[in-house]
């Protein structure tokens, strides 16, 4: 009896080990471990550079991660116009083509590789990551310092373009990463989260906005917390957790939407915040673009007349 006991528990323990993948993927993953992972077959390294870190397709065919395959940040549809409002999530039939067209499906391990040249760069890494995950793909990485870092180690580029295999690929909208205009109105009537503001003082203070907003100044409530200052600009690199976890400190216990313009920005505070350091956070991705396409919602600014009138002699936004 002691034995078949023992037989059945060995049993279940191997059935579980088997059935549960042979790994978690780590948000940030180094240039060691993707050189020495890069080659496995249910793996995706996809270059993200864009316009934005003063790439794009040429930068990549030039030289790029081995096996890599690329898809502009800023052209390829990550970020859609939608109800005449730019910079919005793709619907999920945009998702599935996008993609599956990469190759990719709810079982891919996609490494995520930004240009690693600046925080804005960065940016878009997260932005596309938080995507795959938002779309339903689990496992998903961004490689640390991004291409930069990988030539700085001394790895191997390869020039020309790889043409991926495509794959179904079908989207389940994971909305505990998701927040929309409804649920921010919610919380503007009732509470319940902390709104965290990823942009820069000057937007955040309201003196100045970005071309597509209709309003400077900030959501009701929120709570400043720039992106840049995640970020190490001498190692283009974010910053050890310690340091991620001191400069969140401030941030309420609890759930809390991070935004910015256009969700850009905010898709680094959302990654430090619920990836790295594993706080209850989403990510507000239409953003102030977004939320001031309709008038009626609140906006709290500290713009005065003379920023207006320095806008007005061109001195200022």
């Amino acid at each position: 009896m002691v034995m078949k006991t023992f037989i059945r528990s060995v049993v279940l323990a191997l059935a579980v080990a088997f059935a549960a993948p042979a790994f978690a993927a780590d948000p940030l993953v180094s240039v060691s471990w993707l050189a020495q992972h890069r080659s496995e077959p249910n793996l995706v390294v996809l270059d993200v550079r864009s316009a934005i870190d003063g790439g794009g397709a040429k930068a990549y065919e030039e030289g790029h991660l081995p096996g890599a395959v690329h898809s502009d940040y800023d052209k390829a549809g990550w970020r859609v116009e939608r109800n005449k409002v730019p910079f919005m999530l793709p619907t999920v039939p945009e998702l599935e083509k996008l993609i599956g067209e990469l190759g990719i499906d709810e079982d891919t391990h996609v490494v995520v590789v930004p240009a690693g040249v600046h925080y804005t760069d960065f940016g878009s890494a997260a932005r596309t990551y938080w995507t795959l995950k938002v779309a339903g793909v689990k496992d998903v990485s961004i490689l640390d310092g991004g291409t930069a870092a990988w030539k700085a180690a001394g790895q191997p580029l390869e020039s020309g373009r790889n043409a991926a295999s495509p794959k179904i690929f079908t989207a389940a909208l994971n909305k505990s990463l998701l927040s929309e205009a409804g649920e921010v109105e919610a919380v503007q009537e009732k509470g319940g989260a902390t709104m965290i503001d990823a942009r820069p003082a000057s937007f955040f203070l309201g003196k100045e906005k970005h071309p597509a907003a209709k309003a400077y100044g900030h959501l009701p409530g929120a709570v400043s917390l720039d992106s840049a200052k995640y970020y190490d600009a001498v190692t283009n690199r974010l910053k050890p957790v310690a340091e991620l976890a001191a400069l969140s400190a401030d941030i309420p216990v609890g759930p809390g939407l991070a935004y910015c313009n256009t969700g850009h920005w905010a898709a680094t505070d959302w990654f430090v915040l619920h990836e790295v350091l594993g706080r209850d956070v989403k990510l507000y991705s239409g953003s102030m673009v977004d939320w001031t396409s309709d008038p009626k919602r609140p906006v709290a600014s500290e713009r005065t007349k003379w920023d207006d009138l320095k806008k007005t002699l061109g001195l200022g936004s």
